[in-house]
């Protein structure tokens, strides 16, 4: 069994998820053993690109909530559908003990995410920390502190909404 845990953007830019996907596909098909469980928080972009490609590959998923009122007060309208269905499909579904949605729940679902994982993907553009701590690049030098492979998904023609 191989455990993946996944960060990364959540403005992909649309024209940038066939991309992704299919680099994801690829390196994930590559890694997976007997079974793959991948670990996720279920955010918009690059977190819902990997849980779904987990589960086509038959894998199972593993989802962190960053805190109790995540779906309400974080989860776009448009994008509660495929959140709910992705929480369904969830073999195991972690709701940290956080009231409300911010930099202390991030941290902490990012910390949970990594525990147990034996690599983490990134979907990230290499870009440097925000300072708002929880963030892809944070997650990623927590990953490598704690010696865990660090996958980064970028391919050609990948970028941002607003870039």
């Amino acid at each position: 069994m191989v455990t993946i845990a996944v960060t990364g953007h959540m403005d992909l830019a649309d024209d940038a998820v066939v991309p992704v996907r299919a680099a994801l596909r690829d390196l994930l098909a590559g890694l997976r053993s007997d079974s793959l469980v991948g670990r996720s928080c279920l955010a918009r972009g690059a977190d819902t690109v990997f849980a779904e490609e987990v589960l086509a590959l038959g894998g199972r998923l593993s989802a962190i909530i960053p805190s109790l009122d995540y779906r309400e007060t974080v989860v776009h309208s448009a994008d509660l559908a495929q959140f709910d269905a992705l929480e369904d499909a969830a073999a195991e579904v972690v709701i940290m003990p956080y009231e409300h949605a911010g930099r202390a729940a991030y941290e902490a679902a990012n910390h949970e995410l990594l525990q147990g994982a034996d690599q983490l993907v990134a979907i990230w553009d290499g870009s440097a920390p925000t300072g708002r701590g929880g963030g892809t690049a944070d997650t990623v030098a927590a990953a490598r502190a704690l010696g865990l492979t660090v996958h980064v998904v970028w391919p050609s023609g990948s970028f941002r909404s607003g870039t």
